[in-house]
């Protein structure tokens, strides 16, 4: 009799197994949802082949009451077995949320509704949680400069407060230890460190040229020149476009041409890469640095090595 219900059972599950094109479905299992309601929505979506099966099979192994509530994401005809394991784990579907280095927070609640849909105006008001203003004792309004840029695996289902908590865990947890020692030593802050990291994040295209960037900004500060940043203009304007000589007149504490030092906070969020470069720049007296028509930059110590080097550059050189 038990060889019997043994092979009834095995051919159950055989039959149960995969049957769809293995196309990925997302669904939500409610809280309180009951055994027979989340069978009935695996069978009609087509992840399972018979939802009595599935009660049945559920009962069978002791585990009806352990499926969790949330929102998952299974193969068409994953089959009764695998289904009910991603349930009773309740491993969320995920996402991938790609956000590049250096965008502004409006740009990443932009990406963030785009990819995520996510409303933009959510997620903006969720990063200027107090909460995490407070933690990171910045100064701003909002968290610009610490929503870290990288491809984030987030739940389908998460709020724009669980996005902003998980990239600011991210900018977090890419700390360093010894970088926290050479904030001392540069006499630096933490938000001083990550607006100037996101000014250099700016103006880089090209990894090699990041700690010579750096160095003329590390070089004009100590001399008490202006940053004369274009990326700080750009965010001054609120936009992305071709800058014109009015421009860099425009009023804005953002702006390096008129104000002196640092602006009062980051630009964009900066990248590992960057936040390293401006900790440890290289050594070097450059004061100056033009970009040729390839992204990279030629650096100069006076002001009429750079003017030569512009003209070089403008006359094909």
């Amino acid at each position: 009799m038990r060889v019997l219900w043994s092979l009834r059972l095995c051919l159950l599950l055989t039959a149960c197994g995969p049957a769809g094109d293995g196309t990925a479905v997302t669904f939500t299992v409610p809280r309180g949802a009951t055994v027979t309601a989340v069978a009935e929505t695996l069978a009609v979506r087509g992840i399972i082949a018979d939802a009595g099966f599935f009660r049945f099979y559920a009962a069978a192994s002791g585990r009806s009451r352990d499926i969790k509530a949330g929102t998952f994401e299974l193969p068409q005809g994953v089959g009764t077995r695998a289904a009910l394991e991603a349930l009773v784990r309740g491993l969320p579907a995920l996402r991938a949320l790609v956000v590049p280095e250096g965008l502004m927070l409006t740009e990443i609640a932009a990406t963030v509704e785009r990819q995520l849909g996510i409303p933009s105006d959510e997620f903006f008001q969720a990063a200027s949680d107090s909460a995490w203003l407070d933690t990171l004792d910045v100064s701003g309004p909002t968290l610009e400069g610490y929503l870290f840029p990288s491809t984030h695996m987030v739940r389908v289902d998460a709020s724009a407060g669980e996005v902003v908590d998980q990239m600011i865990w991210a900018f977090l947890q890419q700390w360093r230890a010894e970088w926290t020692l050479r904030l001392d030593t540069l006499k630096l802050t933490l938000h001083e460190l990550v607006t100037l990291a996101s000014i250099i994040e700016g103006e880089v295209r090209h990894d090699e040229d990041r700690r010579f960037v750096s160095s003329v900004y590390h070089n004009r500060l100590a001399r008490g020149m202006r940053l004369q940043a274009d990326p700080t203009v750009i965010y001054a304007l609120g936009r992305r476009r071709r800058l014109f000589e009015r421009d860099y007149s425009r009023p804005s504490p953002y702006n390096t041409y008129l104000i002196n030092g640092l602006p009062p906070g980051p630009i964009g969020s900066p990248s590992t890469a960057s936040l390293d470069a401006a900790l440890y720049p290289a050594a070097t007296d450059f004061l100056y640095f033009v970009a040729r028509d390839d992204g990279r930059h030629v650096f100069s110590r006076t002001y009429a090595e750079h003017r030569r080097t512009i003209d070089q550059i403008r006359n094909g050189g």
